[in-house]
């Protein structure tokens, strides 16, 4: 009889990553370190459910993430077995995006996390999020608020977000926003939307790294645009919808991660006059919109939600734990994306909606944007300036935002430097991570909120001196 394992695995909703890559994350090291062996079966879709108290398609998105790793066979029928023998010399696992997020928030976490991608803890709003659940304890609303809600999301914080939207000339139907568990849910739902597995998916390149295992647990291609200081190139970008005939295109134009750069309003209308002549959506993740000023271009104000899906999210400037995020498109295509939505989660986290609503709707939201800019502006400079004194090259400076994208002045092994800061305690986030194929890349993303150490610089001078 072949032995079903019973792995113990606790997952954490607060935390500001999904739930399904806390599930390939754990699962993953319970296979490198052999507390789960080869040729063991995991626990159906249903039972892992139970265990880890999460959604069956939850586990089925980490279970196929997993297969298309080589980490576990699926059999006809069968089950899921684990492929990957402890018993054998067990590879070290690859420096990608997984391995940013495990060594994120594994218990013993590297101190200085100057690789990740949220704001540290003296940039969160905290005093308002206090103050938004201690109004929301006191409310005559609070019971209906731990009930199911409306598939859209919570009424209130859809229309205050189709005010925001509007002061930048972006005009969306009250219908045609649906708030979802952070923007990671709001792209894996447009995706199941929009395409099927097979299907080519053009992404910028570098671009958000962990849209990468996502694609790759739906089947689908992605083909990487070159990323300029002004956008996504247009010969290039026309030079693949050509070639690939894609879906849709998935693009950041606002304080892009990783480089921190920003689209020009030529490079909008060059991008979004292909794409309509080869009738392909663009999907605009623009979760630091918030941070840039409300004139900066974009294909949303551009478009006007016509060819475009609008990505939002909270989680950058509030709070990451938060997780409310959201996207708005044109409202026939809202009707699809929520049949997934409900299918996946039925609704979203309402105390979650109503605390960012209260937030904006005590006027805080505002001039807490004001001061946050203006101390990312500053931290911004300030470690722009300690990245060059210790001698690396900087690709641009950025206006504003949390990242900035540099390189050492001669070539190196990143994820060899990678490794030797994370036993330092030191999270770094080498530039291959956010490539699509996870090609060799000479540069390194940097968070400006989480990089305010000597220690780190002393690494950085002390690695580019050749160690």
């Amino acid at each position: 009889m072949v032995k079903i394992a019973s792995p113990s695995i606790a997952l954490d909703p607060g935390l500001p990553v999904s739930l399904i890559s806390q599930l390939v994350a754990a699962i993953t090291e319970q296979i490198h370190t052999g507390t789960l062996l080869t040729q063991e079966r995991l626990p159906s879709i249903r039972r892992m459910a139970t265990l880890c108290n999460v959604s069956p398609i939850t586990v089925a998105n980490a279970y196929t993430r997993l297969v298309c790793a080589g980490l576990l066979d699926v059999r006809d029928r069968g089950g899921y077995y684990v492929k990957t023998s402890p018993l054998l010399p067990t590879p070290r696992p690859p420096i990608d995006s997984l391995w940013l997020l495990q060594h994120a928030y594994e218990d013993n976490a590297p101190i200085i996390k100057a690789g990740c991608g949220w704001l540290a803890q003296p940039y969160i709003f905290a005093n308002a999020v206090k103050q938004g659940l201690k109004a929301l304890e006191q409310s005559p609303h609070l019971a209906s608020m731990l009930d199911y809600g409306s598939p859209y999301g919570l009424t209130e914080l859809r229309r205050a977000i189709r005010r925001l939207l509007a002061k930048r000339d972006i005009p969306c139907a009250e219908d045609g926003i649906i708030l979802t568990h952070g923007a990671s849910q709001a792209l894996e739902l447009v995706l199941r939307t929009l395409t099927q597995p097979d299907d080519t998916v053009l992404v910028d390149d570098p671009g958000y790294c962990n849209l990468y295992p996502l694609l790759q647990s739906l089947g689908l291609n992605a083909v990487g645009i070159a990323r300029t200081h002004a956008g996504p190139s247009p010969e290039l970008f026309e030079r693949a919808l050509k070639t690939h005939q894609p879906k849709l295109f998935i693009t950041t134009s606002i304080l892009h991660n990783p480089t921190g750069s920003c689209v020009t309003t030529d490079n909008v209308a060059a991008i979004h006059a292909l794409a309509i002549k080869h009738g392909v959506a663009i999907i605009e993740d623009n979760i630091f919109l918030d941070l840039a000023p409300e004139s900066q271009p974009c294909h949303a104000r551009h478009d006007k939600l016509q060819n475009v899906i609008h990505i939002g999210s909270f989680s950058k400037t509030i709070a990451p734990g938060l997780r409310v995020g959201y996207l708005a498109c044109a409202p026939d295509v809202g009707k699809r994306i929520l049949r997934y939505k409900m299918a996946a989660s039925l609704t979203s986290a309402g105390l979650n909606e109503a605390t960012v609503l209260h937030i904006i709707k005590t006027g805080q939201y505002g001039p807490h944007l004001t001061d946050l800019r203006e101390r990312l502006f500053q931290a911004q400079k300030t470690v722009c300036q300690s990245l060059v004194a210790v001698g690396m090259t900087l690709s641009l400076r950025p206006m504003g935002g949390l990242f900035v994208w540099a390189r050492f002045r001669k070539d190196v092994t990143t994820h060899a430097i990678a490794e030797r800061a994370a036993a330092e305690d030191i999270l770094l986030a080498p530039g291959s991570l956010f490539r699509p194929e996870r090609s060799e890349s000479q540069w390194f993303r940097f968070n400006v909120t989480h990089s305010n150490h000597d220690r780190l610089y002393a690494f950085l001078e002390k690695e580019n001196k050749g160690r």
